[in-house]
């Protein structure tokens, strides 16, 4: 096993990708494995026994698809390796080139539904969305059938590969001895802080949690921190007009061994995305990390979460497009600070 050389692939999540990274990438180098990681990044180097090779940052979508995709081909063939693990649904034909040219096993890591995933890409114009998610589901399910593994994150997508080699790795939180302390709710305090920890986009609900701010009591002092990267610059200026009061503390990308300190200090983890279909049967690594670090949630109402969030007693589900029930959600908690505090730890030990 020792000597076995696994090269993973993407050239859309960033190098330190918690799932690609932290818990794939790490995991192996600890088994014994030689671990390659070609992804963008500035630099070469060697993180925790894994070897990077940086691809450049393309400017927009199309240099990616038409000049780092084949880079990161040309970098993934020079490294003979034995396994190769790709990560992106647009690295399936390199995938499927590796595994002619090199004779080596390939690994395809579905991190969400594709197909359904079209139908929220706002670049795409609407009229196309349908007939170009079902050509996407018929040309996955074709090309997967000359990878020697498939590996998804939830049981809905393992569903979909139901007659391949599949196995089903959920982003559920890595518990070690630094998440062993978390946060217990404490009533009677001035200052209360939320917190979302995530991609910064219109679809995952932000607008509304920022206008949820607006509807709660004014004699609870309210701080929201928003831990990660906004993806379109015009709804970044959006949101930063509606932070009248300066509530909020917008805190960037944050590296992943440093989010449970921001855990630790925040009161309530919001996890708000609409209801699309590439949401309805997500598993968000945010929720699981809010119960991890014993913090009562505040989540979507989509039945697979409901069956999570309420079967668990460990937080509120409710309608993500509506600010003034959130808000209601909030101020709950506040207000029954035992209760808050039971459903963190009922959440931790969910977890």
């Amino acid at each position: 096993m020792g000597n076995k050389k696994v090269c993973i692939l993407t050239s859309v999540h960033p190098v330190f990708d918690t799932r690609i990274f932290y818990k794939e990438a790490r995991t192996l180098s600890r088994a014994g494995y030689d671990v390659t990681l070609i992804a963008q990044h500035n630099k070469n180097e060697i993180v925790e026994g894994i070897k990077i090779i940086p691809l450049p940052k393309p400017k927009n979508r199309t240099e990616r698809f038409l000049k780092t995709d084949f880079l990161l081909f040309k970098k993934a063939l020079q490294q003979k390796a034995d396994i190769y693990h790709f990560h992106d649904p647009e690295l399936m034909p390199a995938g499927l080139f590796l595994k002619l040219l090199m004779k080596a096993k390939v690994i395809y890591d579905v991190h969400e539904d594709v197909p359904k995933q079209i139908f929220s890409k706002q670049w795409l114009p609407e009229i196309v969305r349908n007939p170009v998610s079902i050509f996407v589901n018929w040309f996955e399910k074709l090309i997967s059938q000359k990878f020697d593994y498939i590996i998804t994150s939830t049981p809905d997508i393992k569903n979909n590969f139901k007659q391949y080699n599949v196995v089903d790795i959920k982003n559920y939180p890595v518990i070690n001895t630094s998440s062993l302390i978390y946060k217990k709710f404490l009533p009677n305090k001035r200052n209360y802080i939320l917190i979302y920890v995530g991609g910064l986009a219109k679809i995952r609900g932000i607008e509304e949690i920022i206008k949820s701010i607006e509807f709660i009591n004014p004699k609870y002092n309210i701080k929201l921190k928003l831990l990660g990267k906004f993806s379109d610059k015009e709804f970044e200026k959006v949101v930063k007009i509606l932070d009248k009061k300066s509530k909020i503390e917008f805190l960037g990308w944050v590296l992943p061994q440093e989010v449970n300190k921001y855990l630790l200090d925040a009161d309530i983890g919001l996890v708000c995305l609409y209801p699309l279909r590439r949401f309805l049967t997500s598993f968000p690594v945010k929720m699981f990390e809010y119960m991890a670090a014993g913090l009562p949630v505040i989540a979507s109402n989509f039945p697979l979460w409901k069956e999570i969030i309420e079967g668990n007693n460990c937080g509120i589900c409710v309608n993500p497009l509506d600010a003034k029930e959130i808000a209601r959600a909030i101020e709950y908690l506040i207000e029954h600070p035992e209760e808050a505090k039971k459903m963190g730890e009922n959440g931790r030990k969910a977890v």
